[in-house]
């Protein structure tokens, strides 16, 4: 059993799709962002970083104590290897495959991080922040895309790596991208969005989540006012 702690935003998004393309039992814990739930001493046993997503695997494959994991790039590499799914098993397969989940780590998810935050939560519109996250969103979608031509999935067959660029994908309204730009992205977004697993995560989202993170000045402090203070 997985324990996965859990909330609706485009990292936790990366391990129920996993989770739901294999069928491995799991158990969501949610972890209430805007209320502060990632502070409690309980979950900061399994993620120090206080973010979601974080997993324990309560049988891993060496059969000893359950395994705390946090970091989403980190969970999706575990399970496809606990697994042996959605991780190609060649040299030269898993080297093109953990390029593209690290490219998303460091490049796709913080920009478009930075894009949603002075986009839409920011209580001074900076337009140069504004325009800066922009264009590099922009400039990422077109990697992206240029990686897709002539390809199904990012990396050979579908992998940890679209697993993990598909949800920071899903807002593009919100990163004021036009997915049409980009066609052979938006042939890969599409493809994947029909994707029975991926049905199936974003509705168990639905259920587990119906209102924004950020609702009030309560939940704006919890979420973007913290400093070193806070790490206790």
């Amino acid at each position: 059993m997985i324990d996965l702690y859990y909330w609706t935003t485009p990292n936790g998004h990366k391990i129920t799709l996993f989770l739901e393309e294999t069928g491995l039992p799991y158990k969501i814990i949610p972890v209430n962002i805007g209320k502060g739930d990632q502070f409690q001493p309980e979950f900061l046993q399994v993620a120090p970083n206080n973010r979601i997503p974080a997993i324990v695997d309560h049988a891993p494959a060496d059969g000893a104590s359950a395994i705390p994991v946090f970091e989403s790039g980190a969970i999706l590499l575990y399970l496809a290897e606990k697994t042996g799914r959605f991780i190609p098993d060649t040299l030269r397969g898993r080297v093109d495959t953990l390029q593209w989940l690290f490219w998303q780590m460091g490049g796709l998810g913080p920009m478009a991080g930075q894009n949603h935050h002075f986009n839409n939560y920011a209580v001074e519109k900076i337009p140069y922040a504004i325009d800066r996250y922009v264009r590099e969103t922009a400039r990422l979608y077109k990697v992206l895309d240029r990686r897709l031509e002539g390809r199904e999935f990012i990396a050979g067959d579908y992998s940890i790596a679209d697993m993990a660029c598909y949800p920071w994908i899903v807002p593009h309204e919100r990163q004021a991208q036009e997915l049409n730009d980009f066609p052979n992205l938006r042939r890969w977004f599409d493809a994947i969005r029909q994707r029975p697993a991926t049905t199936r995560a974003y509705a168990l989202a639905d259920e587990i989540n119906t209102t924004p993170s950020v609702s009030d000045e309560a939940s704006r402090q919890i979420l973007f006012g913290q400093d070193a203070t806070t790490i206790k």
